[in-house]
């Protein structure tokens, strides 16, 4: 599947610590734990020897140890002793079946297929590269912007379903009454997209907000730029009138005392076709608020989109374009649809 050329995120950094985690990616269960360099590994949860799960073993001397027979794992998948044989010398096939993983955004990182040939490199496509790199967040490296997680939040609808909304302004007067958006001023004005590498760049979008952080003190019109970073992640930032926002947020930036910016990605872990695990991570400004009040606003938007995005018929998204009706306020999703069809998309969709 084209999906496993792609880095997931699987779980946070946090979570994974001196003993394996059950995780599931793309249908497929995975062990992920750390050995005596605190290395994170991912592994098919599935001993080699007779099948048992490896996330019911232990980490003992920087080895992964099964919990059935007792055969221990280096790093590398290779095993190094099989128990019931103390002189045995476990030959190269005798291995656990191994995936990259790496750490991003506080999130553990796993890439599911394996490293293409030169020849197959040169044969990507036009649209993308062979293995992509993983999703860009570029205000990670500001050092002015405070970083925060939220999630995981476990969501009955498809990775893209969840992207989709994300992209969409149109439903913030209704789900996010109040909060992003309100019912008296619903008109979505005209805004640009543009086809990017990994996806689209919306430009110019604009939306009346009664209060689009914690530190809003008055309604605003709030421009936001949205990015597909690739087929389960996205970007947006945000640009509110400064009028609205309090002393400390329009000079928390340096250079920036005209304008404060905070930027949220969206990570989805595809757990199965129809079912999906979120994380955000926040990009702020806000030097005044907990991470703890930080996470309740996202969480309080978040819960709001939750039980609209599980109401959803089908819950895979249709990628047929006579498939449900489209205006020209859902010009960020319809591209985003046609990305992931030319891609050749599969999980989560209907094609």
């Amino acid at each position: 599947m084209i999906e496993e050329t792609y880095w997931h995120p699987v779980a946070l950094r946090g979570d994974v610590e001196s003993q394996p985690l059950a995780v599931t990616l793309l249908g497929h269960p995975l062990v992920l734990w750390r050995d005596a360099s605190h290395v994170v590994h991912a592994w098919a949860d599935q001993c080699p020897h007779r099948g048992a799960r490896l996330s019911l073993g232990q980490v003992r001397d920087g080895k992964l140890v099964c919990a059935y027979h007792g055969w221990q794992f280096a790093g590398s998948g290779q095993c190094t002793l099989v128990p019931a044989l103390p002189d045995f010398k476990p030959p190269a096939a005798h291995c656990a079946k191994t995936f990259q993983a790496r750490e991003a955004y506080g999130l553990v990182w796993v890439r599911m297929a394996t490293q293409p040939s030169l020849a197959e490199a040169n044969l990507a496509s036009p649209i993308g590269p062979a293995f992509a790199a993983l999703p860009d967040f570029s205000a990670e490296e500001s050092s002015e912007l405070r970083k925060v997680n939220c999630g995981p939040y476990d969501v009955a609808t498809s990775a893209p379903r969840i992207v989709e909304n994300f992209l969409d302004m149109a439903h913030f007067g209704f789900v996010h009454d109040g909060w992003l958006g309100t019912r008296s001023a619903t008109a979505i004005g005209d805004y640009q997209v543009e086809a990017s590498p990994t996806g689209l760049t919306a430009t110019e979008c604009k939306a009346w907000q009664p209060q689009s952080n914690l530190l809003s003190r008055a309604p605003a019109l709030v421009e936001y730029t949205y990015e597909v970073t690739a087929p389960y992640a996205a970007v947006l930032t945000k640009l509110p009138d400064p009028a609205s926002m309090g002393s400390v947020a329009q000079t928390a930036l340096t250079g920036q005392a005209n304008r404060y910016h905070e930027s949220i990605a969206l990570f989805i872990c595809p757990l199965e076709p129809d079912l999906s695990r979120v994380w955000f991570r926040l990009a702020v400004a806000d030097l005044t608020s907990t991470d703890s009040q930080l996470r309740d606003f996202q969480h309080t938007i978040f819960m709001q989109d939750k039980p609209i995005l599980e109401s959803q018929i089908p819950k895979l998204l249709p990628l047929n374009s006579g498939a449900e009706l489209h205006t020209p306020a859902d010009r960020a999703s319809s591209a985003y649809r046609r990305h992931l069809k030319k891609l050749g998309i599969t999980f989560g969709v209907i094609q």
